[in-house]
């Protein structure tokens, strides 16, 4: 046989153990999927995804090194659903127990965990459907901090902008579009976590667009100005709690941040014992 033909050969077979690998790693993925799906009664089959090559070692061995899940869920107090996400690293997992779905505790070295309330459901939650998050203004004048702008990371102050109808009933809606039936406004906010909950308590009226006009955007409107009569019922139009109960496979939460035009809350925990079928606690 020619060393070509052997070259060829060797080729041919790595190749061959390639797609054995991607094949077991994508079986396992959704055998890890079906389990979330069903044991958490999710709406859709969670992407979950096995890093590290190659896979069959891992698998061999029953430890996983890294696994990434992500999943939209519904919660009672959340109008619509909410994106969940979980990083586990050291996965303690016997192949032969997910293939013959024997899962239920499951060691882990490390879990990360978060969960993110986007817009469409923070403005259903509020009821304020256009409804927006920033970061702190980019004037450190006002007290608020600074590094503003829709795609910075920040938890304490931060701006909520939305449409609301000033002088109306506290619950008034405003729906999208309909801008002629209400008024942009703009309020300073202090985003926390206390315990379990997340509180966001607006504070103040922001007119800082002129100062800060990359915290709104060059396209938005120049908020309104709010007299004293009005501010009251204003501030509370834009403070809520939200109660967070536990993250992903119950890790409890541990820090609060506005990012992107998201509520991003994550905890992380070290050497738990994890049920892999139950990304949501009861």
């Amino acid at each position: 046989m020619s060393f070509r033909r052997v070259i060829i050969a060797l080729l041919c077979v790595a190749g061959l153990a390639v797609v054995l690998d991607f094949g077991v790693a994508a079986y396992s993925e959704y055998r890890v999927s079906r389990l979330l799906r069903e044991g958490s009664h999710l709406s859709a089959d969670p992407e979950v995804t096995f890093h590290g090559f190659p896979f069959v070692a891992q698998a061999f061995d029953g430890a996983y090194k890294n696994i990434d899940i992500r999943a939209r869920s519904e919660r009672p107090d959340i109008p619509g659903e909410i994106m969940v996400e979980a990083n586990l690293r050291g996965v303690h997992l016997p192949f032969g127990d997910l293939v013959d779905d024997r899962v239920r505790k499951v060691p882990v070295d490390k879990a990360e965990a978060r969960m993110r309330i986007e817009p469409t459901e923070l403005g259903r939650l509020f009821k304020i459907p256009d409804l927006q998050v920033f970061g702190p203004p980019a004037d450190k004048s006002d007290g608020s901090g600074g590094s503003g702008g829709t795609g910075a990371t920040t938890q304490g102050a931060i701006i909520l902008t939305g449409t609301l109808p000033i002088g109306s009933p506290a619950e008034t809606v405003v729906p999208t579009g309909t801008k002629d039936k209400g008024r942009v406004v703009s309020v300073l906010a202090d985003l926390r976590l206390d315990g379990d909950q997340v509180r966001i308590t607006a504070t103040d009226i922001y007119y800082g667009n002129e100062a800060s006009p990359a915290a709104l955007g060059p396209d938005a409107e120049k908020p309104v100005r709010i007299s004293e009569e009005d501010k009251a019922g204003v501030l509370a139009r834009f403070t809520r709690t939200i109660d967070t109960k536990d993250l992903p496979f119950g890790i409890r939460p541990m820090k609060v941040e506005a990012s992107g035009g998201q509520i991003v809350v994550e905890g992380t925990g070290k050497d738990i014992t994890i049920d892999l079928d139950r990304l949501n606690q009861p």
